[in-house]
């Protein structure tokens, strides 16, 4: 364990010193390289951990500036990029994307999102804002979607870990696909946010990586977040592994290496970071716009992308496959708790609670209640080819994974909870 330090703020000091040793054993099985952790709590870092190996070929060991592939944790800062041009009335959430993204104009919409693509109708309205931001806009990730809509996607945009496309031929891609669902029926996850990022450079007029650099990144100090790993850096770099789940071997994930920043910088999940850097982001949300003097979002843009927005109904549809909005919701980018006990049973939480999690098993979460920022990085890959959520009920190796939980509610039990 390296970095490793509490503070007395509340916590049983025996408990939450710990809460890591949940993660020993899953590393000391093979089932996992190894974690960075941190947690924030009433204006402190009170643990940080550094557990195994970020190489498991060379034997590098985690440390707590490690860089990680968060994947969808990039959501979260996509949609802060659109809520500060939404602040600047450079679009409105009932804005149509098509007055800046014309590649999705005349959509068609699948009349069975697991059947024939070519069997469709013209979507009953444009797709907005708001539908991207809420993953209503009925688009769809190959390896969340079942059917050949799912095998469409990757034939459209290839792998969706190491897409080569400019922006403009990935959007003119995409937009020759038809929607799963017509706009704002249902939460369905996608390349939404994606297409966000995207819509921000349009509407800025600037590439959307330079304008995170100048309006996110920079004011925020977040020295070590981007798109690519430059050579200088590639040895702090932890190795993406996904699990052989007949042999239990962890074998690395291959990504395609830029010497300079790629031409496709996915919104949805393509960013690099490190605890340190990714805590200044929760804190700046967790504060209702503004960390260290340094003004992102007014406070009441905040709260409204803290909110749920999904209907009772939108709630009803599982998401990969379990009951996830059990207890809690979607707002604009993050999803929130909206009843801790019925939202326990997957993790832990106060209502109010918010955050995203990633492809590569990485989490974080904000809780206004207990003024605590939580952040969970190991790089284990799921399968994102098509249809992998709909094969991942034959994984029969989860201790990567459910090691998560685990610590969450270790982290939780040390607060009495």
């Amino acid at each position: 364990m390296d970095g490793a330090s509490v503070s007395a703020n509340t916590f049983n000091l025996d408990a939450l010193a710990g809460a890591p040793a949940v993660l020993d054993g899953v590393i000391a099985s093979g089932d996992l390289s190894g974690a960075v952790t941190l947690v924030w709590r009433n204006g402190e870092v009170v643990q940080t951990t550094a557990q195994g190996k970020r190489n498991l070929e060379t034997g590098a060991p985690m440390t707590r500036d490690t860089l990680f592939r968060i994947a969808s944790m990039t959501k979260p800062v996509t949609s802060v990029a659109v809520l500060m041009l939404l602040e600047e009335g450079k679009l409105a959430l009932e804005d149509p994307i098509t007055r800046w993204l014309p590649e999705f104009k005349d959509m068609q919409v699948q009349k069975d999102a697991t059947g024939s693509v070519e069997d469709t109708y013209p979507a009953p309205r444009d797709i907005t804002v708001e539908d991207l931001l809420t993953h209503r806009a009925g688009l769809a990730y190959g390896f969340s979607s079942v059917g050949p809509i799912a095998h469409a996607y990757h034939r459209a945009l290839g792998d969706v870990l190491n897409s080569a496309m400019t922006p403009d031929a990935w959007l003119a891609a995409l937009g020759g696909l038809p929607l799963s669902y017509p706009p704002g029926e249902r939460f369905h996850y996608s390349h939404a946010t994606d297409v966000l990022g995207f819509l921000v450079g349009r509407v800025a007029g600037m590439d959307f990586r330079q304008f995170l650099f100048e309006r996110i990144f920079q004011p925020l100090g977040m020295v070590d977040t981007d798109f690519y790993i430059p050579p200088a850096n590639r040895d702090r770099a932890a190795v993406v592994y996904r699990q052989d789940q007949e042999t239990g071997a962890l074998e690395a994930v291959a990504f395609s290496t830029h010497d300079t920043p790629p031409a496709y910088c996915g919104g949805g999940g393509g960013l690099i970071s490190t605890a340190d850097d990714y805590l200044k982001f929760a804190r700046m949300l967790l504060a209702r716009g503004e960390v260290d003097g340094v003004r992102l979002l007014k406070a009441e843009t905040v709260d409204l992308m803290r909110t749920n927005r999904l209907t009772d109904a939108q709630r009803e549809f599982t998401f990969m496959g379990i009951p996830f909005w059990m207890g809690q919701g979607f707002g604009l980018g993050v999803s929130v708790i909206t009843d801790a006990e019925k939202q326990a049973w997957m993790g832990a939480g106060s209502d109010g609670s918010f955050g995203w999690p990633g492809a590569f098993g990485t989490w974080w979460q904000a809780d206004p209640v207990e003024d605590l920022i939580a952040i969970y990085l190991i790089q284990n890959s799921m399968e994102l080819g098509p249809e992998a959520v709909a094969n991942m009920g034959q994984n029969t190796r989860l201790g990567a994974r459910l090691a998560l939980p685990m610590w969450q509610k270790a982290i939780y039990g040390a607060l009495g909870k």
